[in-house]
């Protein structure tokens, strides 16, 4: 491991502001360990890393224009208008520097202060490790008047840089395309990016973002293409966010300056919703776990929120303490910082804990505002009225929530009447079922393997807690067997938003409902639920959904079950054999109780046979606008979304 002491100028960007660590062996080794998983998730996460390079470009004022195409056979590229990689023999590798971005790991510009002031990604893993990670990768790099080239395959260099031609223009373009070997999927979802771009653009504004796929076209028969560009930053990323609440004023809050020498963007507004809605950003690295920086938002929020409010006289008729949760219900916000060096804490390496950073965030919020309450008397009531009703709320549901916690402990041990428990005692091993419906509880309940599967019927619809005040949440008894059953609920001694996640007891929560359009819908009221509450247990890899069969498919004693309509009509000609369908049986099942115990133990809860879904966050704040539109009260944009993904979501007859 070479120490890096060297520093250039800005404009000193060359082949010797490439500092070079150590080599690529282990990525293709263990890829897991440096992008995730070899799931989507890290299928995806190679786009971002490239992406990063480009937006780093940017951030050092260099680059206007990102574009990404997804190509016919799910390869990637990434094109700018940057500066372009360097290509000039590099001092100490002794080969084009270009070369030894691509090829050794810890090789980038990223090290080299002078360079960049403050970069996102893997922090220069990522370019090498998307080569190391790829079939087939070509870079063209644009620089100095000339077309530069180079290809790999597995990592490996075919040929040396060689010039191909002239260009007056600059920047870097790639192409990737990812090793199917080691992924376990290969099909880059169009969604997923798009959400990430959109995120990126509004993070840093001004920058145009492009993506396109080729593997689709428009209305046209041009290749469906969507632009992202946002000039208000982080004060239209709150606008998008808050699309589908009510409002208590149309204002966004918002500053961008620097404080103490750190780079602070800041944007919220306030809604008639119950929920706290942050997001925040370092380097535009999402940083769910929070940070110092969340801290001082936090922080400065309060005191100045606090203080305006006691200055008004408008807390003098308040019985008991507001605390800071009162304050940030309602409130959609996000906080992006840029920092030179961040250091990453937490379970995931995403919570910022540079001390320096509280301080400046605090000292900016505050300022931001304080001039806001000033201006806007009549907003400013508005907002304190708010802050009142979620302590005299909070204060309510303190006292629901200590009344089923009481309940549970003179019960015999706290478990609900309906849930039928099993006898393994360690978390890890442990499963429950959440069942729609008595009927098919008692089916699971006859099918499971008693020793490592619990099951807790639930009757009907559960309450849909976007819509709900905290302390109706405790008043609804299907939640209340949710929580009494999983061992867990919110509010210590320390912290009344604190979820004991250490008390769980099941690390495998599964949702199994009817494969129709009802539960569908109860499926989506127990993920907002948790969503909403438990998000936690959903970060942690704790919940999953069941995927019951669709069909069963029968000729004499043969029978094959069918997940959906393609295998249905694949195993109908096969079992026909003679070509005579009409000589199979096709069984629908629009329910689980359709299903024997020995039926829905082998396709659904077998776990050598079963297929769960595991539900993941890939972005908080695309998830927080899902379920809002979903699960609010706006009708149009939840009509639009179903139209659009009526393909996922048909009607049954």
């Amino acid at each position: 491991m070479e120490e890096i002491v060297k520093e250039t100028t800005e404009s000193d960007y060359s082949a010797d502001s490439i500092q070079v660590l150590e080599g690529l062996e282990a990525v293709r080794k263990r890829p897991a360990m440096y992008i995730g998983d070899v799931g989507p998730k890290g299928l995806h996460h190679l786009v971002y890393e490239v992406v990063d390079n480009s937006i780093d470009e940017a951030l050092a004022g260099h680059c206007k224009n990102i574009e990404v195409t997804i190509h016919e056979n799910n390869a990637i590229s990434v094109k700018d208008d940057g500066r372009g990689i360097p290509v000039d023999i590099h001092t100490k590798e002794k080969k084009s520097t270009l070369e030894v971005v691509m090829t050794v790991l810890h090789a980038g510009g990223k090290f080299d202060k002078g360079s960049y002031k403050v970069s996102g990604g893997l922090h220069g893993v990522g370019a090498s490790c998307v080569n190391a990670l790829s079939s087939h990768m070509r870079v063209t790099v644009r620089r100095q008047g000339k077309i530069w080239q180079q290809e790999y395959n597995i990592g490996k260099p075919l040929y040396d840089v060689k010039a191909i031609g002239d260009s007056t223009e600059h920047g870097t373009e790639t192409y990737f395309l990812p090793d199917s070997s080691i992924f376990t999927v290969s099909e880059y979802n169009y969604d997923t990016l798009a959400s990430r771009m959109r995120e990126l653009s509004f993070l840093n504004k001004g920058i145009s973002i492009t993506l396109c796929d080729k593997r689709r076209t428009d209305e046209n028969g041009a290749t469906a293409c969507e632009c992202f560009c946002s000039e208000g930053g982080l004060r239209e990323f709150v606008v998008y966010l808050d699309a589908n609440r009510e409002k208590l004023s149309d204002d966004v809050i918002y500053m961008d300056g620097e404080r103490n020498g750190v780079p602070v963007e800041v944007a919220m507004q306030y809604n008639t919703s119950f929920s706290e809605n942050l997001h925040s950003y370092v380097n535009n690295i999402n940083t769910h776990e929070g940070g110092t920086h969340v801290a001082g938002f936090r922080r400065g929020l309060t005191r100045t929120l606090k203080t305006y409010a006691e200055k008004q006289g408008l807390l003098s008729k308040l019985k008991f303490d507001i605390s800071g949760d009162d304050f940030r219900e309602g409130l959609t916000a996000v906080i992006s910082v840029k920092v030179a060096e961040p250091q990453f804490e937490g379970q995931t390496k995403t919570k910022l804990g540079n001390g320096e950073i509280d301080g400046a965030v605090s000292s900016a919020v505050s300022e931001m505002l304080s001039h806001y309450l000033e201006e806007h008397p009549k907003q400013a009531r508005m907002i304190v009225d708010k802050v009142i009703l979620a302590a005299t709320a909070r204060h309510a549901a303190r006292k629901a929530r200590e009344l089923v916690q009481r309940k549970g402990a003179l019960t015999g041990g706290g478990l609900p009447g309906k849930l039928a428990d099993c006898s393994e005692k360690d978390p890890a091993a442990s499963e429950l079922f959440l069942v729609e419906g008595d009927s098919a509880g008692g089916t699971a309940k006859q099918g499971r393997n008693r020793a490592f599967q619990a099951i807790l019927p639930l009757r009907g619809k559960i309450l849909n807690v976007e819509k709900a005040m905290e302390h109706k949440i405790y008043d609804n008894e299907e939640i209340k067997n949710i929580f009494t059953a999983l061992g867990v609920f919110r509010g210590t001694a320390e912290d009344e938003r604190a979820l004991n996640i250490e008390k769980l007891r099941y690390h495998k929560i599964v949702i199994m409902t009817d494969a129709d359009v009802d539960g569908s819908h109860i499926s989506t009221l127990i993920m907002t639920f948790f969503f909403r509450q438990m998000k936690e247990i959903i970060e942690n890899g704790y919940v999953y959904i069941a995927t019951p069969p669709l069909y069963l498919v029968k000729k004499g004693k043969e029978e094959r079950y069918c997940w959906n309509e393609e295998q249905r009509d694949i195993y109908v000609k096969e079992l026909a054999g003679d070509g005579k369908e009409s000589s199979v049986g096709i069984q629908r099942y629009k329910g689980l109780g359709e299903m024997n115990a020995e039926q829905l133990w082998e396709t659904t809860m077998n776990p050598e046979k079963r297929t769960l879904r595991q539900i993941t966050i890939e972005s908080a704040a695309e998830a927080d606008r899902i379920f809002s539109m979903l699960m609010g009260d706006d009708v149009p944009p939840r009509r639009e979304f179903i139209e659009k993904n009526a393909k996922y979501a048909k009607i049954d007859a």
